[in-house]
């Protein structure tokens, strides 16, 4: 695939799928932004993109769960690249749910890495692209997100939140060139399912490759690999009670 050269922001630098897509961009001579929390891992992912071809790339240091530097993080990166093609969240945290149940503070924390920083950062980036006349706009949920189910209450719950909000983006940017693309993986061997015994677990590449394929279509939702579409669809038609015995 053939790619052109975009002005590329990558919220969750240090995610193993935000950085393939970021990868595959830097190929093709883009300039990318970068925001991490750990500077060693994210300057070594700024290196590797300027290793591929990057034409320039940018580094923030941030917390993602601190609101109050969102603005910032925004102004910097549209001063940095001189405008935005494509943005690409894809920070999250999976915690062990066993660990959450009697921990409500930590479900809390939860949901506001998974669920309030990528939603506030969307509509923040989605405003931008409208402002500067469209662009594409990725937002990393999960098949997770399609039914809430006790192994993963936080996780789910915050990837539904995710994707309604995305679809809400999407219907409101539309006629504004802001092409807004949910994707929802099932679990990918990467450093953050690292020892989970999860199900049809998928390699990283293939997963990337169908998030830009994606990209480039302009496809507004995609279940990566394409097999958890039917999957989510028949745990979505599954009685309540039934769900509620599901040890995931």
């Amino acid at each position: 695939m053939t790619l052109s050269p975009k002005r590329v922001v990558v919220l969750g630098a240090t995610s193993a799928i935000g950085a393939g897509i970021a990868e595959r961009y830097a190929a093709a001579g883009s300039s990318i932004f970068l925001v991490g929390r750990n500077e060693q891992r994210t300057r070594q992912v700024a290196e590797t993109m300027t290793m591929l071809g990057a034409t320039k790339v940018g580094i923030y240091l941030a917390d993602l769960r601190a609101r109050d530097q969102f603005g910032d993080i925004v102004r910097t990166a549209v001063e940095a690249l001189g405008g935005i093609d494509l943005v690409i969240i894809a920070h999250a945290v999976l915690p062990v749910q066993a660990e959450l149940d009697y921990d409500v503070d930590a479900s809390m924390d939860t949901l506001m890495t998974n669920m309030m920083s990528p939603i506030d950062l969307m509509h923040r980036f989605a405003l931008v692209l409208e402002g500067s006349g469209g662009g594409s706009l990725v937002v990393l949920s999960s098949v997770a997100g399609d039914r809430g189910r006790k192994g993963m209450t936080a996780y789910a719950a915050a990837k539904a939140a995710v994707s309604a909000y995305a679809a809400g983006l999407r219907g409101r940017f539309a006629d504004h060139n802001v092409h807004v693309l949910t994707v929802k993986p099932g679990p990918v061997r990467t450093p953050m399912t690292e020892g989970r015994a999860l199900p049809f677990m998928a390699g990283l590449e293939p997963v990337v490759t169908s998030i830009v394929r994606a990209i480039e279509r302009k496809a507004v939702v995609i279940y990566t690999p394409w097999f958890w579409r039917p999957i989510a669809a028949a745990l979505r038609l599954l009685p309540e009670r039934v769900v509620m015995k599901l040890s995931l």
